[in-house]
């Protein structure tokens, strides 16, 4: 098994930038989910609430993030923007954390793209967001991502599920940020330990889905189908599962390409 495609999405719920290869820090993927969107009480906003989130597509040069609305109007800013910004606290399902306020030009260029008032705020190094240790362990933190640091999903399963549909969807509805492929479908449900490359990592959690991945990244409309479909053949205890959380046991760097050992 082998690593076929790496995901970061600098903004939470915004659109994914496909990379060659990326740096594992203590956060997960370098500059995943680092900025929110949020109300203006501070609470963050997603596809669940606003299915146009989906319509802004994301792009890295260097350090600095390009957003690029569906009109083609487009914005830049990097993380130096904002970390001279106001302290504001934010809240990221029951988490709340103190965050970095950015520039008024991009709070207005969202606030108009998106159609409603909105700002966009930036997790700072200082920032530590725990994970849940129930399941991961103490000493791990987490970025702006629903809960942990990394997500991966296999691309058989996705063919699978395909294949119960009148439609095929992507894997970038499923929002991962590694994807494995060579494997069989739905054996990342017993995987518990991995080498990825020169990386270990722990396996702590199934990804409880939402409707997000019902979404078309096309063009934002729903297709109930995917989820329907989910429900009938990935629930379990009242919850929908697709792909795994991970833990990192370290930093470093994974590569497309990187071979994918099953530990435990």
């Amino acid at each position: 098994m082998y690593v076929s495609r790496l995901f970061v999405h600098p903004v939470k719920s915004l659109g994914g930038v496909s990379v060659e290869s990326y740096i594992v820090d203590r956060f997960g993927p370098q500059w995943d989910r680092r900025w929110m969107v949020v109300d203006e009480q501070g609470k963050f906003i997603t596809q669940r609430q606003l299915a146009a989130m989906a319509l802004i597509k994301a792009k890295m040069v260097q350090d600095n993030v390009q957003l690029t609305a569906a009109s083609g109007e487009a914005l830049e800013f990097s993380a130096a923007d904002f970390n001279a910004g106001e302290d504001v606290t934010v809240q990221v399902w029951r988490d709340q954390c103190v965050a970095k306020l950015g520039p008024a030009h991009v709070h207005a260029w969202l606030s108009r793209v998106l159609g409603r008032p909105c700002r966009l705020v930036f997790m700072h190094d200082a920032c530590k967001r725990s994970v849940d240790e129930s399941y991961s362990g103490p000493g791990h933190t987490v970025s702006f991502a629903d809960g942990f640091p990394l997500l991966l999903t296999q691309q058989a399963s996705l063919d699978v599920l395909n294949g119960y549909m009148s439609i095929n969807v992507g894997m970038e509805r499923f929002r991962p940020n590694l994807v494995v492929d060579g494997g069989l479908a739905w054996e990342e449900d017993q995987w518990r330990k991995l080498r990825i490359g020169s990386m270990l990592f722990d396996v702590v959690k199934p990804c409880s889905r939402c409707a997000i991945p019902t979404i078309d990244p096309g063009d934002a409309s729903k297709q109930p189908e995917v989820f329907k479909t989910l429900k009938q053949y990935r629930s379990q205890a009242g919850e929908v599962y697709f792909g795994q959380n991970l833990v990192a046991r370290g930093g470093g760097r994974l590569f497309v390409g990187d071979q994918v050992e099953v530990l435990e």
